[in-house]
């Protein structure tokens, strides 16, 4: 079994909070949206760090963290991407390659929106854990944490970051 712990769109605000959170956590999964390399530098150094960059990212973040990372956790398929939309309404960019292929697991940020939903058509379960950083409309900073067990997503629980 792998906990998670998953955030995205900090815009290089990263809470002390997180730590705390995520500190049970065996891996840390960033939506991108870091906002700079420091993010990403200071969650690496904290826990292994997987994590995709967003459309604010510099090259500094995109020379290390690809666009869309496809991978196995335990034996689920995960996809993992900024700009991904959400069931019945993916991005024009990966609409495509989600119907035919489709992972078991699949996230994304960039809305700001947290979001779990599963997609009965792909049979495939969609997670945005909505914005950890203070830039942005979004009224409540959020984490996901949950667990793969060998094929099981399990344990799912959002983690409410105080104030903006």
């Amino acid at each position: 079994m792998i906990r998670i712990g998953l955030l995205a769109d900090t815009h290089g605000h990263l809470d002390e909070a997180v730590f705390r959170h995520f500190d049970q956590c065996d891996e840390i999964w960033h939506a991108g949206d870091f906002g700079d390399i420091a993010v990403a530098d200071t969650l690496a150094a904290f826990k292994p760090l997987r994590g995709v960059y967003g459309n604010i990212d510099g090259q500094d973040v995109r020379k290390i963290y690809p666009e869309h990372l496809r991978f196995t956790c335990e034996a689920v398929d995960v996809w993992m991407t900024h700009i991904g939309g959400y069931p019945g309404r993916y991005s024009p960019s990966i609409r495509k390659e989600i119907n035919q292929h489709p992972p078991k697991l699949f996230i994304c940020g960039h809305s700001h929106i947290l979001k779990v939903m599963y997609d009965q058509k792909l049979q495939c379960l969609h997670l945005n854990p909505g914005a950890a950083g203070k830039q942005g409309w979004h009224k409540v900073r959020t984490l996901l944490r949950f667990s793969i067990d060998y094929n099981r997503i399990e344990g799912l629980e959002v983690v409410e970051l105080s104030g903006r």
